[in-house]
């Protein structure tokens, strides 16, 4: 899948992998030397037995230090961000020597996925990055998702696939973002994302402070269109696990909502959603907004909405980034994963927080992954166990301390 070059060596990392394939160094050093930081940090010299050396400049670690191969791109085994040092001598002579300073340059961020909570949680930090380098900031972003960030953020551009590999091997630096698998990997992930926020993980990733950021949506369409009183639910997810699956849960709670006055709409995309017996209808009681619109309108929609009711997806991210309060139903995952809510619903007398569990690690691509409870009687039980009186509870917190009953 990826080479390392020098199969004796335990310092180079990998030139390429199934999701990054750099070609050659993009930038021109003195005496036929090239380097880049895409992918690491990387060197090709033109002598053999030239010796290269890698420093972290923040922790004063020594990375890297090997006579190298003529023609050969030697790349460090860390992916994300490290402010390198770079330095290549022949024998005592110091050929080349070069400071990471992205300043007025490319670089180019490539995030793992196009999931909308994920791109809501990641865009802030990227932009954080930006400023701090003062560099020209790329971030490869889906269509749908760009009219989100477009307005907010006018020093990023952001570029579709497409778009991107038009834009040539120029590029100063390239990060890549996700969750890497397996999570134990310190070459992508200096940490381990079960134990960090989903934005504190990308934080680390970019060499940038821990905090929680906001994004910042321009809503194109501010007016309100929906003159009652009315809260907005989401109750699709792209695995069973984030589902609120006590069978109680939903009607329960929409009735209540219905009994204090308010219209109950169902945003989510899908009317149903699931995989063979565990198919997920839209629950009775609630209005139908499904469907698969832009998101701005889903933005505009959310705005006016007293409150949001979700799961650990990523229309809570979209109401959050709104500001409208957020009652959030999650039982896999811990209440660290995602951005702070006040009202963070989850059942600890359950199993829980399996997401965040260092034995196991979430598989995306099983609809069904429940790595505890999957062979017992009552698997999913961390939202099982959740009542709908426990999410009321929640609720009428929500009513009284953004005072909504006297609006």
């Amino acid at each position: 899948m990826s080479s390392t070059g020098n199969k004796d060596s335990t310092q180079r990392g990998l030139t390429e992998s199934t999701f990054a394939k750099p070609g050659a160094p993009s930038i021109a050093g003195p005496e036929g030397i090239r380097y880049d930081f895409n992918y690491g940090c990387r060197v090709q010299v033109p002598v053999d037995g030239w010796r290269v050396r890698m420093v972290d400049l923040d922790t004063h670690s020594l990375l890297f230090d090997e006579p190298v191969e003529a023609g050969v791109v030697v790349t460090s085994r860390r992916k994300y961000f490290v402010r390198f040092q770079l330095l290549v001598h022949d024998g005592e002579r110091l050929v080349f020597s070069h400071s990471y300073d992205a300043r007025g340059k490319k670089v180019v961020v490539r995030p793992s996925t196009m999931a909308l909570g994920d791109s809501l949680a990641w865009v802030p930090i990227v932009d954080v990055f930006r400023d701090a380098h003062q560099c020209e900031l790329v971030m490869l972003l889906a269509p749908h998702l760009q009219p989100l960030f477009r307005a907010g953020y006018p020093d990023i551009r952001f570029v579709t696939k497409e778009e991107l590999d038009t834009l040539g091997d120029d590029a100063y630096g390239t990060y890549y973002l996700g969750l890497f698998s397996p999570y134990t990997d310190r070459d992508h992930q200096p940490t381990d994302p079960r134990v960090s926020s989903m934005q504190d993980t990308v934080s680390y990733m970019l060499g940038v402070p821990c905090e929680e950021r906001r994004p910042r949506l321009v809503i194109a369409d501010t007016a309100r269109r929906i003159p009652e009183r009315y809260v907005c639910i989401a109750t699709q997810a792209t695995a069973q696990c984030k589902y609120w699956n006590n069978p109680r849960g939903w009607p329960t709670l929409i009735a209540h909502l219905k009994e204090l006055g308010y219209r109950v709409l169902c945003i989510d995309r899908n009317r149903e959603y699931g995989l063979g017996d565990h198919i997920n209808k839209m629950p009775e009681g609630c209005e139908d907004f499904t469907g698969d619109l832009p998101l701005q309108e889903r933005a505009s929609l959310l705005l006016h909405a007293d409150f949001f009711v979700g799961l650990g997806s990523g229309l809570s991210w979209l109401a959050w980034a709104v500001r409208t309060p957020v009652v959030m139903i999650s039982g896999f995952s811990h209440p660290q994963t995602e951005f702070h809510t006040r009202y963070r619903v989850i059942n600890f007398h359950a199993c829980n927080s399996c997401f965040n569990d260092t034995t196991t690690e979430f598989d995306a691509r099983n609809f069904l992954w429940c790595p505890r409870r999957h062979d017992k009687a009552q698997p999913f039980q961390c939202t099982w166990s959740i009542s709908p009186e426990h999410v009321i509870l929640n609720v009428h917190r929500v009513i009284a301390e953004h005072r909504l009953a006297e609006i």
